[in-house]
């Protein structure tokens, strides 16, 4: 039987899409299904088994939808990779996974020569997608074919893409924000392989929707919105919408917005703060969308209206599990509630907003980053004796990465040395944008190192 998510995507095709790049790229629907079906093939040459895990490089490019229908009429499960990823980062994720094939365009890569160990949780898998975790090790998200098609449908029901709207994408595809964006409907999607105003010029010349994260607004917004005749609808999440830049994304080409919140683990887009709230609901996540309960808890129970606690949601769409780590999906689960480590309270008004973080997670753009994971490769540096990541507040990004290291006996370090250090081994936006060399780490009031008070260090510094 044929994959759920690979006929929604057949069916798009058939309807003769466009799929196309800033950059230049154009991959009509018939010739991407064409790609697709070498890819299978291929595949299926090389003995992929059902519900294999099989890597898929991806950059924005008009062939990456191909790819991943072709692992999917193959029976095999996609992982993306971030084209752009370094290769440390890639060999980490293959030491994880076992995958014996990769696929970047219509290149198979043999990864390994023997066959990954069969796991359960894989059948009826579309993706295992990987992202930071709070144990500093990035965690595999295994997203259902049928699930994910549900949330499609949900989304479909919610946003109102036609079929004649010209869809602009800058996120990226190897998250699950960018991932559905680019399977909704839409005569035309444009991706951008690389985010600057230019290019986000450039496509909203024709584009009728446009899909970013806030620090992507704020960006295109400082010198003065580009011009967007045919813009009718913003879709925006990945951090918190503030009401200002709402108003000033409300104004750059009268353009709905559509304010979302959701996790990976449960499928994205759980929550919305869609035109007809606004401006009362801007500030906060919204309402639940179609399907999606959830409830705010301190210590098991219940809050009262208003309270704070953490923020727990259930929903048919969420994710089979974490791959091969059954006791975390155990734990991160309560009755039936997905527990987000967000800390949110109801609004008078009955909105849901977020308050904090239970967990430390940096949002650096829209994209969540584990500060432990940071801590432990600059724990790695032959100069470094200890390391200590915290977010701080960022206009433009909503947060930025920090960082205080100390060094060893009779080391050297410097800022731009340290980056081109961390650049040679895991990606752009998990390098500190600043780094605080200090004797020892900040601590907090119990004497131990403590992330917040990282952030105090930056705050104090930039008063100075």
């Amino acid at each position: 039987m044929t994959a759920p998510l690979a006929v929604a995507l057949t069916d798009t095709l058939a309807a003769a899409r466009m799929f196309e790049s800033t950059s230049g790229e154009r991959l009509e629907g018939v010739a991407l299904r064409a790609h697709a079906d070498r890819v299978a093939a291929a595949l299926a040459a090389h003995g992929v088994a059902p519900h294999e895990p099989v890597h898929v490089r991806v950059g924005n490019r008009p062939a990456d939808l191909a790819a991943l229908l072709g692992i999917w009429l193959a029976g095999a499960v996609a992982v993306p990779i971030q084209a752009a990823a370094v290769p440390a980062t890639v060999a980490r994720l293959q030491q994880r996974t076992k995958a014996r094939f990769g696929v970047d365009g219509e290149r198979i890569d043999m990864l390994a020569a023997s066959a990954p160990p069969a796991r359960p949780l894989l059948e009826g898998a579309a993706l295992v997608i990987f992202t930071s975790g709070s144990t500093g090790e990035p965690k595999g998200v295994v997203i259902g074919h049928e699930r994910f098609a549900g949330k499609l449908a949900v989304l479909d029901r919610l946003l109102g893409v036609r079929p004649d709207d010209v869809v602009l994408m800058p996120l990226q595809m190897a998250f699950i924000f960018g991932l559905w964006v680019a399977l909704m409907r839409g005569a035309r999607l444009v991706v951008v392989p690389k985010f600057s105003r230019d290019a986000i010029a450039h496509g909203l010349r024709d584009a009728t929707v446009l899909a970013g994260v806030p620090s992507m607004f704020r960006t295109l917004l400082a010198d003065g919105a580009p011009p967007a005749p045919h813009l009718r609808a913003i879709f925006t999440g990945g951090e918190i919408l503030s009401p200002k830049l709402a108003a000033a994304m409300g104004s750059f080409a009268n353009a709905a917005i559509y304010d979302l919140y959701g996790l990976t683990e449960t499928g994205s887009c759980d929550f919305c703060v869609p035109p007809a709230l606004q401006p009362a609901a801007l500030g906060t996540i919204g309402k639940p969308t179609e399907g999606v309960a959830f409830r705010i808890v301190q210590d098991g129970a219940a809050v009262a209206p208003g309270e704070t606690g953490e923020l727990q949601i259930r929903t048919p769409f969420g994710m089979l599990g974490y791959f091969d780590d059954p006791t975390l999906t155990q734990s991160s689960f309560a009755d039936g509630y997905f527990k987000t480590g967000d800390l949110a309270r109801i609004t008078p008004d009955g909105f849901v907003q977020l308050v904090g973080r239970a967990k430390d997670m940096v949002s650096r753009g829209g994209i969540k980053i584990a500060p432990l994971e940071i801590d432990h490769l600059l724990a790695a540096h032959p100069g470094i004796a200890a390391a200590l990541c915290a977010g701080v507040p960022d206009d433009r990004l909503g947060e930025v990465i920090h960082a205080v290291v100390v060094p060893r006996a009779g080391a050297q370090l410097d800022q731009a040395a340290l980056r081109d250090w961390m650049l040679a081994r895991t990606e752009p936006h998990k390098v500190p944008e600043v780094f605080h060399i200090r004797d020892s780490l900040p601590v907090g009031g119990t004497g131990k190192a403590d992330r917040r008070a990282v952030a105090a260090l930056a705050r104090a510094i930039a008063v100075i």
